[in-house]
């Protein structure tokens, strides 16, 4: 392999990865709103409104399940966070005079939406978690919140606690195969950049 394409390589790689892994924290906490964080881990069958507020049997005002509520907040904070990704990386490396080939921006950023998605929702993140055996560190690093009335509620998925440092770690991995991939499909043979 010509020396200077390794150099490519590596200079596209490392800019694509310090892009990507220093924008997760400005998404999830400047970018992301405060709604959609508190709604993206939602289940259930009961009937809500658009707003969150619980459904009553005659209520004439849109109803969704709690499930699908949960499914457009993440839906929409990955929508965000993407657009973001996207920005930066075309602002970055364009302002050093590089082009990222469209097919090879979007297949790293369907990686990382993809899976910002799946982790996001929680599920997958607690099956990643029992079979790593990090249950444990979920339950003992969790943080407790007073409410307007001084109500104190234990909270296993909020700033301060496992959860959240588990799944900023899983992000941060996943960036470096996103990285790869983007990189690996700009700079391949008779891509024509």
């Amino acid at each position: 392999m010509p020396k200077h394409l390794t150099t490519e390589r590596l200079a596209l790689f490392g800019t694509l990865l310090a892009t990507f892994g220093e924008l997760h924290p400005l998404c999830d906490h400047w970018v992301q709103g405060s709604k959609t964080a508190s709604r993206k881990r939602l289940y259930g069958k009961d009937l809500v409104h658009a707003d969150g507020t619980p459904a009553a049997p005659d209520s004439t005002r849109p109803t969704m399940t709690t499930s699908t509520l949960g499914r457009r907040a993440v839906a929409c904070h990955v929508a965000s966070y993407t657009a973001v990704q996207l920005a930066a990386t075309i602002g970055v490396t364009r302002a050093f005079g590089y082009r990222i080939t469209p097919a090879a921006l979007l297949a790293g950023a369907a990686i990382n939406a993809s899976t910002h998605a799946a982790l996001d929702r929680g599920a997958l993140l607690l099956w990643l978690a029992k079979k790593t055996g990090k249950t444990g560190y979920i339950e003992h690093c969790q943080t407790v919140r007073m409410d307007d009335e001084g109500t104190l509620t234990p909270e296993v998925n909020g700033p301060g606690t496992a959860w959240m440092e588990l799944d900023a770690a899983l992000h941060r991995a996943i960036g470096i195969g996103a990285a790869a991939v983007t990189t690996w499909l700009t700079t391949r043979r008779g891509t024509g950049r």
